[in-house]
């Protein structure tokens, strides 16, 4: 119980000048109050390592800089984008090509993705999984499963286009 009310009094002390540091950071309010919350939670998990309390403050403005960095580096690497945004670069596919699909190949091709890529792309089709579902396993945003899952149909359009039907390889069509 008393370690209840300690943390407690830390978040009462601490959670204003935390938020108006990441709000610096982030000039985003909800961006803002995930870094908080995460800088909270990391406290409650790990914060009892810390042997000196006089440093309290400081481990929890470097733990929310730390994570604002990581955030951002993941944003670099992963970019997000809007479905609509991308829309231009999918290419355009015939529906005689849909129906001459040899699925054997469509899951070769799965399997060739690039790796951000294939997860979205295999849970959405394969398993049949919700954009909200892949979200939650992946721990991305929504909107970056969808512009994942976008361009990773796009290469794997290129790569089936490159495959001819099994009809045009002398092998009878699969019924």
């Amino acid at each position: 119980m008393g370690g209840e009310l300690d943390f407690e009094r830390l978040v009462d002390a601490h959670h204003a000048p935390l938020y108006r540091f990441a709000m610096s950071l982030t000039r985003n309010e909800d961006e803002a109050g995930e870094l908080v919350q995460e800088t909270f939670l990391v406290w409650a998990t790990k914060g009892h390592q810390l042997s000196d309390a006089a440093k309290v403050k400081s481990w929890l403005f470097t733990t929310l800089h730390r994570d604002f960095l990581g955030r951002r580096r993941r944003q670099i690497r992963f970019p997000h984008h809007e479905l609509d945004e991308v829309q231009a670069e999918l290419p355009e596919i015939e529906d005689t090509t849909i129906q001459s699909i040899d699925w054997p190949v469509v899951l070769q091709c799965v399997g060739q993705l690039d790796d951000v890529f294939q997860a979205p792309v295999a849970l959405f089709y394969l398993e049949d999984c919700s954009y909200n579902e892949i979200a939650g396993i992946l721990e991305i945003p929504l909107g970056t499963v969808k512009s994942r899952i976008a361009r990773g149909i796009a290469q794997l359009q290129q790569m089936i286009i490159k495959h001819p039907p099994r009809e045009h390889r002398g092998e009878p069509k699969a019924k």
